[in-house]
């Protein structure tokens, strides 16, 4: 007598497991690459001021540190007719750049206002100042 055989069953590949995890490295892929966008800028410890904080596309940074030395772009200049300097050379391709200045809040009134003023000379039209937004009191 013969027993009869089950044929045996075909492999298949499950597509709802795939998708969950492709889902899952999309969405890890999407917040871990928000986390790593860098400010080329060297660290200073900004004033603190109540204000909406503002999108700026193309931005270059000028900093001010402590001790009175300017930075653009974490390259070091030495007087502010030079940050003036490179600031044209970057903007020549570009029709809006932006100015953005990272002054630490112990330094001298005179260095910012100085440079301010000599980046309004230069024609450059979009400038911010940098500060640390804090949430309105009351």
């Amino acid at each position: 007598m013969r027993l009869p055989r089950q044929a045996p069953r075909k492999a298949r590949i499950e597509i709802i497991p795939m998708i969950d995890t492709m889902f899952f490295l999309l969405v890890f892929f999407m917040l871990s690459s928000l986390s790593m966008i860098q400010q080329y800028t060297v660290p200073v410890n900004l004033p603190q001021a109540v204000g909406s904080p503002e999108k700026i596309p193309a931005v270059v940074t000028l900093t001010i540190t402590e001790d009175g030395k300017m930075f653009c772009d974490k390259e070091p200049v030495q007087s502010p007719r030079e940050a003036v300097m490179r600031l044209r050379q970057q903007s020549q391709g570009q029709d809006s750049l932006a100015v953005v200045i990272n002054a630490d809040q112990n330094v001298k009134h005179g260095q910012v206002v100085e440079l301010l003023d000599a980046i309004q000379q230069s024609g450059l039209e979009k400038i911010a100042v940098a500060i640390n937004h804090v949430k309105a009191k009351g």
